[in-house]
């Protein structure tokens, strides 16, 4: 590539998938690994492709990635979690439109899932991500959960996917659903949003209706219905631990 492109990725015990991560992204001319503070072998692991590893406390994936953002030294930025996968037609598609003179800041990515045994090509899909930038272009915003990159310019689109291995077994969408609930929800409270309980009687069901009727995830057989009535789950339970934490706030200011 004529220009300097630089991988980013944060991760936090991730010695499962960090290898595979790693190696799809091994062409780029630097990575840049931020660990939040692993304690398996991811950093071993990740000091086999990269001297770049800094270490620090999670702080939230829009800190941990604008953090690894401003690390990076091309100006290029491509960012992938530790349980993606760029492909080499991926990989062809990036470095044609890195090369180019056009106008775009910035390329969402379409991201292929896989759950539970199979890509899943409706419920989830294309699932477009903005993770190819001009670093001078673009900021991470959002909250504790949910970030997003802002490209201040012209946003074009790649056609091939991104492989993601979020889901393996559905142990891991539960056990997700646990950890992001808990974010989702800190970032509700603090802003102090959440506590109608008009969220658990509408927003469940809308969830399950997108996902399994509009996004066509019956064709996605049984992972579907699975897919849909998980990502329902999620979004009761958020509303349901917001709605907590803003009872608890509530109730210690009235103590004082």
């Amino acid at each position: 590539m004529k220009n300097k492109l630089s991988a980013i990725i944060i991760a936090r015990n991730e010695e499962k998938e960090i290898r595979q991560c790693l190696e799809s992204v091994a062409w780029a001319d630097e990575i840049v690994l931020v660990d939040s503070e692993s304690t398996d072998r991811t950093v071993e692991i990740a000091r086999q492709f990269t001297d770049r590893v800094e270490s620090r406390p999670f702080e939230g994936f829009t800190s941990q990635k604008q953090y690894a953002t401003d690390l990076a030294t091309g100006p290029w930025v491509l960012n992938i979690d530790a349980d993606e996968r760029v492909t080499p037609e991926l990989r062809e598609e990036i470095e044609r439109v890195v090369d180019s003179d056009d106008s775009h800041d910035g390329y969402t990515l379409p991201r292929l899932t896989w759950y539970a045994g199979a890509f899943v090509r409706n419920a989830w899909f294309p699932d477009r991500k903005l993770r190819l930038f001009r670093k001078e272009k673009g900021k991470w915003k959002g909250g504790v959960v949910h970030e997003g990159m802002h490209v201040d310019g012209r946003v074009g689109e790649l056609k091939t996917p991104l492989l993601h291995y979020s889901f393996r077994t559905i142990s891991d969408h539960v056990q997700t659903i646990d950890r992001l609930t808990d974010y989702g929800a800190e970032d509700l409270a603090r802003q102090n949003r959440g506590g109608s309980s008009w969220n658990l009687v509408i927003r469940p069901p809308s969830t399950f209706i997108k996902i399994y009727l509009i996004r066509k995830g019956f064709l996605d057989g049984w992972r579907g219905l699975v897919i849909a009535l998980l990502s329902a789950t999620h979004t009761m339970v958020k509303y349901s631990k917001a709605r907590q934490l803003l009872d608890a706030k509530r109730n210690e200011g009235k103590s004082r």
